[in-house]
């Protein structure tokens, strides 16, 4: 059985039909990359796993047990950052870890917060508001935070999409490092083909039946770790991803022309 199971899940919102018979197998420790364009239903997907939607149809299951709410075992990196303003950036992290484990100590919070802060490079800015903080900056917050209450499956909102380019190749490269390190399992949606290609174990494209979003086939991607977007085989699989997709991969932004990934 796999760790985090869909199974016919559809979706509605009242007359409209936005996901159909979508079932995905996920293994513990993988990070699959749901790829599609805007406005096809990724977010939707995403929170049906998070326990923020429920399915009109279908069971989501993780590790055996069904999904029916929000739950400690998921954490969400969302694409528009969610911090409170009003905190420093250990704050926001440290609130977190406080709805997670309210009978630690003020100190072995504390120290928990900062090993996390320190892992996305912000233990200089930790007193720092994120109005003081750059975009990229802010988006390490996210990944502390969510990282930090250390929960079974990663979810990740494409997380990247509001930042330009030089910033998406440093912090892609910080995620990899990260998932290298731990091996969370990990789903994450996106529409840049190039992030899937180098973030994902196997990229599951997401095609449209009549006004509403499935998946289709999985496409393995067998590159070794890290991987740089100038290898000639990560160009082949962007190639092979992007004729996959067919239609729906024309209507998606393409990304920037690649740039060194020493950024």
């Amino acid at each position: 059985m796999a760790f985090l199971e869909l199974e016919g899940v559809g979706k509605h919102f009242g007359n409209r039909e936005v996901l159909r018979d979508v079932s995905l197998s996920i293994e513990r420790g993988e990070l699959v990359a749901v790829l599609g364009r805007s406005g096809s239903g990724k977010t939707t997907l995403l929170s049906i796993v998070a326990g923020l939607l429920k399915p009109c149809r279908g069971t989501v299951r993780l590790g055996g047990a069904p999904v029916r709410a929000p739950g400690r075992d998921r954490a969400v990196v969302f694409q528009n950052y969610s911090l409170l303003p009003w905190l420093t950036v250990h704050e926001n992290v440290r609130l977190a870890v406080e709805q997670i484990h309210p009978e630690w100590s003020a100190q072995k919070r504390r120290d928990h917060v900062d090993r996390y802060v320190e892992l996305v490079h912000l233990g200089h800015a930790k007193e720092k508001r994120p109005a003081e903080l750059s975009g990229g900056m802010r988006q390490r917050v996210a990944v502390a935070r969510a990282l930090a209450m250390e929960p079974e499956v990663l979810l990740m909102d494409e997380p990247l999409a509001a930042l330009d380019a030089l910033t998406r190749g440093t912090l892609q490269e910080e995620i990899e490092a990260i998932w290298r390190r731990d091996h969370k399992t990990a789903l994450l949606v996106t529409n840049d083909v190039d992030e899937a290609v180098r973030l994902a174990d196997r990229i599951i494209p997401m095609t449209t039946v009549g006004s509403a979003a499935t998946l289709g086939e999985p496409i393995v991607v067998d590159l070794p770790r890290p991987r740089a977007r100038r290898d000639a085989r990560a160009q082949a699989l962007r190639t092979q991803v992007l004729t996959r997709l067919g239609g729906v991969a024309a209507a998606m932004p393409l990304p920037a022309p690649a740039i060194e990934d020493a950024a």
